[in-house]
């Protein structure tokens, strides 16, 4: 982590500060009672997916399992049933198997300590810097997608950052942090939002950027994309759609189905084999004696 913050980084943190303060989303995790638990469900749930998507899911999960204990409690085919279609269902197992890593190793409180967070299953480097920031008020670079556009144009001046990410995006955003704790952490979700809302992907909003006469990207004439080309997601008739469909069947069930059931919501045999074959190996779903299927138990 930098010691000091970049010069010019430091010039944009008051007003970015100032817009998020007028500007913020109301949204529900982030309320000063929501607590630690229910923050780390929204980072597992917001990865990959959108805020539209996520909030009915969570408001769901958290009357349910208003605690990591409560969840754990339940068989982890339950936190795929309440999944429902938010996608990338593994996450739901991941945030089962933390839920219950949590009870066994910290009486059921999610813990503030970084080091800890990343120990738990399915928590990788970003989710223990968003919880340890956005829950307990450290001073972590948090670097989503947002994020790394933001910094890659205002700090760096080209118009999106690489499609991966990489070291760099990280050191730049820890380099650009403040100093101060507490404001480090609201810098964080401030840059983020800042990201979603006005400096978007396709069609940035300059206009209403704080930062616009900052921007070393706008300061260069806004320059064009000259990498790589950035492919968007297809879902339509790919394995991740077959696996959907066989999931909403078996989440749809009060009990275990036959196979025959799963073979009539995916008509192409091969790749619907392959589709169950593979949530049969990620543990997503769990195969019976005569031939019969279940969520996990």
């Amino acid at each position: 982590m930098s010691d000091s913050p970049l010069p010019l980084a430091s010039t944009l943190h008051a007003p970015v500060l100032q817009w998020y303060a007028a500007n913020a989303r109301t949204l529900p995790w982030r309320d000063p009672d929501a607590g630690p638990w229910a923050v780390m469900i929204s980072e597992f749930m917001l990865q990959q997916t959108p805020v539209a998507r996520v909030l009915p899911a969570y408001e769901t999960w958290i009357r349910r399992w208003p605690k990591p204990g409560d969840l754990a409690a339940e068989p982890s085919g339950e936190a795929v049933r309440a999944w429902d279609r938010l996608g990338y269902p593994r996450r739901a197992l991941r945030l089962h198997a933390a839920a219950q890593a949590i009870v066994e190793r910290h009486g059921g409180e999610v813990p503030s300590d970084h080091a800890a967070l990343l120990a738990l299953p399915g928590v990788g480097t970003y989710t223990a810097a968003a919880i340890a920031s956005f829950a307990f008020g450290q001073r972590h670079a948090v670097v989503d997608t947002n994020v790394r556009r933001v910094f890659a144009r205002a700090l760096t001046g080209v118009a999106q950052p690489t499609i991966s990410p990489t070291a760099a995006d990280q050191r730049l955003a820890a380099a650009a942090l403040p100093m101060e704790d507490s404001v480090a952490a609201r810098w964080g979700v401030a840059t983020m939002e800042l990201g979603a809302l006005i400096c978007t992907a396709r069609v940035p909003r300059c206009n209403q950027c704080p930062i616009s006469t900052s921007c070393a990207w706008v300061l260069a004439g806004s320059p064009p994309y000259d990498g790589p080309p950035r492919k968007g997601q297809t879902y339509e008739g790919t394995d991740r759609q077959a696996r959907g469909r066989l999931l909403a069947v078996l989440r749809a069930a009060t009990s275990s189905v036959p196979k025959q059931q799963l073979d009539a919501c995916w008509p192409d045999a091969p790749q619907r084999e392959r589709a169950l074959d593979g949530l049969v190996a990620d543990g997503l779903v769990e195969p019976l004696p005569r031939n019969r299927y279940r969520l996990p138990q």
